[in-house]
């Protein structure tokens, strides 16, 4: 993907983190239950994406949004992931599910994989 995108989704979140004051933030932790209560079942897959040299950004937030139906903010975001970490994680479901989300991904020449949580 080219470089020098201009403003980077980086930038902003960290020059909004700089802003907040530390009193007003309140983390919210998920129930440790309610994640147990999660794992195995059918939903335990993902589907990762990996940088290349060809595709461009516009082509993998396009593809990324036909093939798991996000929107076109989470599929920018998982887009700079993939650009800027060389991967991202951009699709949670079944193993059927995420199959039919990398095989999509897979038409414009993207490395994908899909595996268990």
């Amino acid at each position: 993907m080219p470089e020098g995108h201009g403003f980077m989704f980086s930038d902003c979140v960290l020059r909004s983190m700089a802003t907040m004051a530390p009193e007003r933030l309140t983390p919210v932790l998920p129930d440790m239950d309610e994640l147990d209560d999660n794992r195995g079942n059918s939903e335990g897959w993902i589907v990762i994406a990996y940088n290349n040299d060809f595709n461009t950004w516009d082509e993998v937030v396009h593809i990324l949004c036909r093939a798991t139906s996000c929107t076109p903010e989470e599929a920018n975001i998982e887009t700079w992931e993939v650009d800027n970490l060389g991967k991202s994680v951009v699709h949670h479901g079944s193993q059927e599910e995420c199959q039919r989300a990398a095989n999509t991904i897979r038409t414009i020449g993207m490395r994908v994989e899909v595996m268990e949580e």
